[in-house]
């Protein structure tokens, strides 16, 4: 007969953090921030090339003739682009800072769901120049009031449990460190 050893009295490995909790982490909010500025700097050129296009194929010789249709025809033009970058995981700012967009269960976006991300990003812009239009504020005050408006808009991440920008979880998608 042979004695049986006593079995160690010690608790379970404490496991690793899951890798998919991992990958899904938000990157600060200084980077989205700085991504975000590099983004309209990169989109100076897109927005650029558009209006010539536009001007071009419309034979339009003043800048503010045919402006709804300028506008409507850049919108169009910025909603490709980003519905395009964003199907394929990130434009060339989120390459630039190591950001990809995913959709909330960190899988690649649909087309359909970066079109919606595109159209519900709006919202970094739209409240200041609709409160804007009854006051009929100079261009500077607008300006103003949009620079107010994105830093509560990207301070706001903060109260949300992930971090994420609250457009970002209303379209079902969020930002996550690509590294």
């Amino acid at each position: 007969m042979t004695a049986r050893k006593p079995e160690p009295l010690s608790t379970p490995p404490l496991s690793p953090p899951d890798a998919s909790q991992l990958a899904l982490k938000a990157p600060s909010l200084k980077r989205r921030m700085a991504c975000w500025l590099y983004e309209g700097m990169l989109l100076f050129g897109v927005v650029f090339m558009a209006g010539y296009l536009f001007g071009t194929l419309s034979q339009t010789r003043h800048a503010l003739d045919n402006r709804p249709g300028l506008q409507a025809f850049i919108f169009l033009t910025l909603g490709i682009y980003f519905t395009w970058f964003w199907y394929r995981g990130q434009t060339l700012a989120m390459k630039t800072w190591h950001i990809k967009v995913v959709s909330a269960q960190g899988e690649p976006l649909t087309q359909r769901r970066a079109l919606l991300r595109y159209c519900l990003s709006w919202v970094w812009f739209l409240p200041p120049l609709v409160l804007s239009l009854p006051w009929g504020l100079s261009p500077g005050q607008v300006g103003l009031l949009t620079f107010f408006w994105v830093m509560v808009w990207a301070l706001a991440s903060r109260f949300q449990s992930q971090r994420q920008f609250w457009h970002d979880i209303w379209a079902g998608t969020r930002l996550v460190t690509s590294r």
